[in-house]
């Protein structure tokens, strides 16, 4: 049973959060200020910590950087009743993972929760299947470096933007298989994932017009209608 710590000073709040996460076979504990909420954190192990902004004692701002200078990596959810885009982008700025803003729907946060934990499911793969014994990468006449960033076809090298070289970094790692537009976007775009999943298909365009000879017919991004893409070696 994966266990969530829930932060926050309004009982009402905390209650129904405990009710709903206990009904999704959460096993929940419940704090009120961010003094312990930082021992709690330090103390135990958690899947998830649902952390409100405005917090007694210590704010949820600096229990985040707190726990992330401890090297506490324990997912974190913000809540907080400001809906202000600068709260948001420095909540995730010193290491939440995502944000809920109030009021909300016990619903809405736990398929946060999901969200996250996909998203770390699909990094602990890049781990695995994302692992390569050499500092580059090798499909066809394109020859990729991460460390370095720089890709190079027929060893001439090719400028890409940020999100274009790791969207085919991406791709190279996972050559044949089939790859969801939501996999992408929670990949690559991770908390930036609130975008139209139309960006994707704008990212692979433009990936296309950089790697392939003829965008009209690509040899090395096939679109699998229905499903996403695959990235596969030139077939002669």
């Amino acid at each position: 049973m994966k266990r969530i710590l829930v932060v926050d000073d309004e009982q009402s709040i905390t209650t129904l959060l405990k009710y709903n996460l206990e009904k999704e076979n959460f096993e929940v504990d419940v704090v009120h200020d961010g003094e312990a909420a930082i021992d709690y954190a330090m103390s135990n192990q958690y899947s998830f910590i649902i952390l409100d902004l405005m917090l007694p004692k210590i704010n949820g701002f600096d229990v985040t950087k707190k726990l992330r200078k401890e090297k506490i990596s324990t997912p974190i959810i913000m809540l907080t009743a400001k809906d202000e885009t600068i709260d948001k982008i420095v909540g995730l700025e010193i290491g939440a993972d995502d944000y809920v803003t109030k009021p909300f729907s016990p619903r809405e946060l736990i398929a946060r929760l999901r969200a996250v934990e996909r998203r770390l499911d699909i990094q602990t793969t890049d781990e695995t299947e994302g692992s390569v014994g050499s500092n580059h990468l090798n499909v066809g006449n394109i020859t990729a470096y991460p460390n370095d960033y720089k890709v190079f076809k027929r060893g001439m090298e090719i400028s890409l933007t940020k999100k274009e070289f790791e969207l085919l970094i991406y791709f190279m790692k996972r050559q044949n298989r089939i790859i969801g537009r939501d996999e992408l976007m929670l990949s690559i775009w991770k908390d930036d994932m609130y975008h139209l999943s139309r960006t994707v298909d704008i990212h692979v365009s433009h990936l296309r017009e950089k790697i392939e000879d003829d965008t009209k017919n690509p040899r090395y991004i096939k679109t699998v209608r229905g499903f996403g893409y695959k990235f596969q070696e030139p077939e002669e």
